[in-house]
């Protein structure tokens, strides 16, 4: 069987889907898969477009048995929603292009909609080939939510979009049980959907002693480490950590760590710098092969999410951060589905969003008990072997592709 994924992001891009789907692809090709890929030029998070991957419409390589196509798009500000659009629209042209030189079987294609509307019309529907449409956030509503989409016009024209992809999916793949409940609320047929969890290479991330390379690089190893690792961008609610931090800056020992980059970064940096905040460090995107350092310097880690942000899904980094075997504190949503999963893993604690009491308080209970952050980090680290490896996850696409490819 061969199957074509459309997608913006594909190793080494960095962000949550680059790495779920690299690695879904090549374990796809171990089970007698044909694979092709088109995705950007890497440029996730801060939009600038890293020098080897310039100046070239069209880039092809095989990697790891995967055949993958970037196609050109240009540096851009991903906080200007203009660019962004800009990006989006050279990304589905070209992508278009590229794909009617593909032969395939299926085609996964993820959302937005936004992003890969125009493939998803001439790849799959004109061409009449089978597609599942991975939905990894609900929009427009997210965008309206995050004060990305501002006008009646705009909001009209991605719902649109989204409606056409998912109307003419043979099936839609969910990451979570609360998408799985809107999109039947919004009309589609609970016989399309399927669930489908983001998945994490639990070989490649694993537990790590504490004191690595990474660790002793920048300087986190004299401090009881705080950390967030990941997007730094509108949602996450960074702010309320700042604010944490702030009350814990008589604490000596404890310090706090954000690893990444995104369009929140600069104004953390601002409020860090005007707040004279000496326990906090911003540091940047690593490469992927850092990863796994990276998560075992941290004694504790931070997934966080606005009020009303992220209510119905779970941030693929809980899936890394599980099997890193660290202990997680989640400031989300009561009821979400991060919420559940924590308390059903028994790896984290979960408290309101944005309180800096709170959080400030639960950090102060785990940095005075040992034994406990070592208990959730160990029930975290069995929790997703079981049920979030990527073995798991690409049986259940060989399952689908079984059923839709004749």
């Amino acid at each position: 069987m061969k199957i074509l994924l459309i997608t913006p992001f594909y190793a080494p891009d960095l962000g949550p889907s680059a790495p779920l789907f690299t690695m879904l692809c090549e374990k796809l090709v171990r089970f007698g898969y044909k694979v092709s890929v088109i995705a950007a030029v890497p440029h996730y998070p801060i939009g600038t477009v890293t020098k080897e991957f310039r100046g070239k419409l069209f880039q092809r390589e095989k990697r790891n048995g995967v055949d993958v196509t970037r196609v050109w798009v240009p540096s851009l500000n991903r906080s200007h929603l203009g660019q962004r659009f800009l990006g989006f629209v050279c990304y589905q042209l070209l992508a278009t292009f590229a794909g009617l030189k593909c032969h395939y079987d299926a085609l996964i294609i993820s959302n937005p909609a936004i992003e890969s509307v125009l493939p998803f019309i001439v790849l799959s529907v004109l061409r009449k080939k089978p597609a599942i449409f991975s939905v990894h956030d609900i929009y427009p509503d997210v965008g309206v939510r995050l004060g990305v989409f501002k006008h009646k016009p705009i909001i009209k024209l991605v719902e649109h979009m989204e409606r056409f992809c998912l109307d003419r999916a043979v099936y839609v793949r969910v990451l979570s049980k609360g998408f799985r409940q809107i999109l039947r609320t919004k009309g589609v047929p609970d016989s399309k959907l399927v669930l489908i969890w983001d998945w994490v290479d639990t070989d490649f991330i694993k537990p790590l002693t504490r004191t690595n390379l990474f660790s002793k690089n920048c300087g986190l190893n004299s401090s009881f480490i705080i950390m967030y690792a990941g997007n730094i961008g509108l949602s996450q609610g960074l702010e309320y950590v700042i604010e944490t931090a702030k009350l814990l800056a008589k604490e000596p020992n404890i310090s706090f760590v954000f690893v990444g980059d995104g369009a929140g970064k600069e104004s953390l940096q601002g409020m860090i710098q005007s707040s004279g905040l000496v326990n906090v460090q911003l540091i940047p995107f690593q490469p992927r092969e850092v990863l796994p350092m990276v998560l075992a310097s941290a004694d504790v880690s931070l997934i966080t999410l606005k009020r009303g942000v992220g209510t119905d899904s779970v941030p693929s980094k809980c899936f890394s951060i599980l099997a890193s075997g660290r202990p997680i504190i989640a400031a989300v949503d009561k009821g979400s589905d991060t919420w559940n999963l924590i308390n059903q893993a028994q790896c984290g604690i979960c408290i309101e969003p944005e309180n800096p009491e709170a959080l400030a308080e639960t950090i102060l209970r785990l940095y005075h008990d040992k034994n406990y952050r070592v208990k959730l980090g160990n029930n975290g680290r069995e929790y997703v072997i079981q049920h979030h490896s990527v073995l798991v996850a690409a049986q259940k696409f060989h399952e689908i592709f079984k059923s839709i490819i004749q």
